[in-house]
């Protein structure tokens, strides 16, 4: 992969991973949710300004990636609710590369080379084997909301990234789908009984806000820029070594375990990298 590329989608992963640390840190995960996705209004809207409007083509595609990417929000915030970091990430993070992956091969037409193949199924593994290896520790419930999580991820970044390579600006592609979307979204949050989310998250997610603003909208805006110039299996699943950072966030500020097999996992991770990187 070239350098370039594999730098930005780094710089991605590690802004994403701070990000969902953040939410799951913050004691009110609708407020925390609903202040990431608002924060991405600000840096959309400048970038609506300053880059060619979406071609024509582009459109179905925005409007598809709201819906993929509510069901996303939706099914991470229940994740979350309901479950440890450590684990609701790992599955939803190993799930969504896998799921574009094998839907690109058998039916976008999509070639990859043996090496990076083994390459993507390696991250996938490390990441899938530390989400699952407590599996005894974790209800049903964690695993099926974060599976369904993980689909959602495949299923926006496959949009996403087709949508981006036949619009005229990837950035200013994402940054119509981030406005409907904050559009949308707390209309959604209503309908689980979340009232009044703008102003709670005036009062209580400033911070969380911010973050928005600047780590959650540059995380992924790199990365639907990486979608147009490399295959969007290979960035999804180098993306995802967001989890490297995600186990740290865990076991620092969220006081949640680290072990042998959590150390397993990294080393399959890296490997993948280092495949993803060289073939």
């Amino acid at each position: 992969m070239d350098t370039l590329v594999f730098s930005v989608v780094l710089l991605a992963a590690l802004l994403h991973a701070t990000w969902n640390g953040m939410v799951k840190k913050h004691s009110d995960k609708a407020v925390a949710l609903a202040g990431i996705i608002l924060g991405h209004i600000p840096f959309s809207i400048v970038a609506i300004i300053l880059l060619p409007a979406p071609s024509i083509e582009s459109i179905p595609y925005i409007f598809a990636s709201i819906v993929v990417h509510i069901g996303y929000q939706w099914f991470l915030l229940k994740s979350y609710e309901i479950g440890d970091l450590t684990k609701v990430y790992p599955i939803a993070r190993g799930t969504g590369p896998l799921f574009v992956t094998v839907v690109s091969i058998l039916f976008l037409g999509v070639v990859l080379n043996k090496f990076i193949l083994i390459s993507i199924f390696l991250i996938c593994f490390g990441i899938f084997f530390l989400g699952i290896s407590d599996y005894k520790n974790s209800s049903l419930n964690v695993i099926k909301f974060s599976f369904t999580t993980g689909l959602f991820i495949g299923s926006y970044s496959l949009v996403d990234g087709y949508g981006a390579r036949v619009s005229n600006s990837a950035i200013s592609f994402v940054s119509w789908s981030f406005i409907l979307n904050a559009m949308i979204f707390p209309f959604i949050l209503s309908l689980r009984g979340q009232k009044d989310i703008i102003k709670r998250v005036y009062r209580e997610g400033k911070m969380i806000f911010f973050y928005g603003v600047t780590l959650s909208y540059a995380s992924y805006a790199l990365a639907v820029w990486a979608f147009t110039k490399a295959p969007i299996p290979v960035v999804t699943s180098l993306r995802e070594t967001s989890i490297l950072l995600s186990i740290f966030i865990g076991y620092f500020l969220l006081k949640e375990s680290i072990n042998l097999k959590k150390i397993i996992s990294i080393l399959f991770i890296l490997i993948g990298v280092i495949g993803i990187k060289l073939f």
